[in-house]
């Protein structure tokens, strides 16, 4: 244990979060894409209420912080994580409010997956969220990267986000107060997404669960589900797909180490098995330079990278 494990090791946290701290734990275990180093102290709250409590006490020692949701669409350094890493995992309550109309608000903790949410849709009958049929993140997951897919993004459903500061205090904004972008949420500077309002409607002709069905087998069609992956590495540009101009520079199936753009979907990059954070980066940067190079574009990342370079 280092020295920052033994600074906020002490009687307060073991008391406070029985079997939620661990030390010293590999990311490669937790992330998707199955590579990264170690985390010096890994937390997970099983309440908002925790949640607040971690916070007050990290920023109380000066302690560096981050939070994760589902462990997808992100890629963890070989070096690791210095500081402290909250996944939110365990804060999954969903629940939908008293409606005497089509119109219904259903409110996610900040760790539901969004699958889960999908599958609460699909037995509502509530439409509106089928497009996140098949995305593996989780409810603040999905609003910290605007996530999207089929031409819709899931800040068309967001009616609220519930946000909370460094000393635990939370505050509800609405959709007029929130900045979305293209994959992307402006997330004010010390917050943390705690839990989400969603506005969806009841579907009059009762197939939401078709047309959740049919997306998951258009994307186990397309995605190569069969590798550890983070998802979509880059941000598609305007003019077309970056899958597409990854395939045009004739990349798929190239490889760094174990780290290789998938042969089925170019916007991809796969795990076949010992693949470390520094293949992965590699293959990154070297994908961008040649799509420049090739065809004048400038790849984005989608995924986002934390830990130490």
């Amino acid at each position: 244990m280092n020295a920052m494990d033994q600074q906020i090791a002490g009687p307060d946290w073991e008391a406070l979060f029985p079997g939620a701290v661990y030390f010293d734990e590999p990311a490669s275990a937790h992330t998707s894409m199955g590579v990264g180093g170690k985390i010096d102290t890994l937390l997970y709250p099983e309440s908002i209420r925790d949640l607040g409590g971690m916070i007050r006490l990290l920023s109380r020692h000066g302690i560096p912080y981050a939070v994760v949701g589902n462990w997808t669409n992100l890629i963890i350094t070989d070096k690791g994580c210095r500081g402290a890493l909250i996944c939110t995992k365990n804060l999954n309550r969903i629940r939908m409010l008293p409606s005497e109309s089509a119109v219904r608000d259903v409110r996610a903790e900040a760790g539901v997956s969004l699958p889960e949410l999908v599958a609460f849709t699909v037995r509502e009958n509530l439409t509106g969220f089928e497009f996140c049929a098949g995305i593996p993140g989780s409810v603040g997951g999905g609003i910290r990267m605007n996530a999207g897919a089929y031409g819709h993004s899931i800040s068309e459903s967001v009616a609220a986000v519930t946000l909370m500061d460094p000393t635990g205090k939370t505050e509800t904004r609405k959709i007029d107060q929130l900045r979305f972008e293209y994959r992307n949420f402006h997330l004010p500077q010390g917050k943390t997404i705690i839990e989400a309002s969603f506005r969806l409607r009841e579907d009059p002709e009762k197939q939401v669960g078709d047309r959740v069905r049919q997306i998951i087998a258009e994307r186990r069609d397309k995605h190569p589900l069969q590798y550890k992956n983070a998802g979509s590495i880059f941000k598609n540009p305007k003019d077309r797909p970056a899958g597409r101009l990854i395939e045009e520079a004739g990349l798929k199936g190239f490889a760094i180490g174990d780290a290789m753009v998938s042969e089925k979907h170019g916007n991809f990059i796969v795990n076949r098995g010992r693949a470390t954070s520094g293949d992965v980066l590699a293959l990154i940067r070297y994908v961008q330079e040649r799509v420049l190079r090739e065809k004048g574009t400038d790849l984005e990342l989608e995924v986002k990278i934390v830990g130490e370079r």
